[in-house]
């Protein structure tokens, strides 16, 4: 099994991209367990919420761990609650960080925010490139002090895709690069 994880700031084209990848590839995405809390709940998350959004994230993607996938596409991962914990709380659980580095991640993909235009939701809430800009360094500074394994993409969307898929293709082995869905 690979895990991949699309990770960078918010209207990046994290989702976007792992439907792309999954409609080529095929595999299992675990998407952003934020999302349906939010929806759940329907108010905006406080600090006392990010051990529970966290837990969540970790359920879904444990469940489809189990699934042994040959490719699993992380729409997201702790690295996001721990960094929107510190965005927004100034404070995050310790456990958060101690779990993310316990867990093996293949190939990180770190998107820029960048040349792609800001996609209002409902539920995002930095419209300004300069705050999507400091949270991708924070996402990169993380990474790269953590040791993980990434890729940086940027760009327009075709860009990102075309990038993305070339990195795929690679993880997975030329054998599976131009593998269908469930191929």
């Amino acid at each position: 099994m690979k895990v991949l994880v699309l990770t960078g700031p918010e209207s990046s084209g994290k989702s976007w991209l792992a439907a792309e990848i999954q409609a080529r590839f095929g595999g299992v995405v675990v998407g952003e367990y934020v999302r349906h809390f939010i929806d759940l709940h329907q108010r905006d998350t406080c600090y006392a919420d990010i051990d529970d959004i966290a837990r969540g994230q970790l359920a879904w993607e444990d469940a489809a761990r189990a699934a042994r996938p040959a490719l699993l596409i992380l729409d997201t991962h702790l690295l996001s609650n721990l960094l929107w914990s510190r965005c927004l709380f100034a404070d995050c659980p310790g456990w958060l960080e101690t779990e993310l580095l316990a867990r093996h991640y293949d190939l990180h993909l770190l998107l820029d925010p960048a040349g792609v235009p800001w996609i209002e939701d409902g539920q995002r809430c930095q419209p300004l490139l300069a705050e999507r800009q400091a949270f991708h360094r924070a996402c990169h500074d993380w990474l790269q002090d953590s040791g993980q394994r990434y890729v940086a993409l940027s760009g327009d969307w075709a860009d990102r895709r075309d990038a993305a898929m070339t990195q795929v293709a690679t993880l997975l082995g030329s054998a599976n690069q131009h593998a269908g869905p469930g191929q």
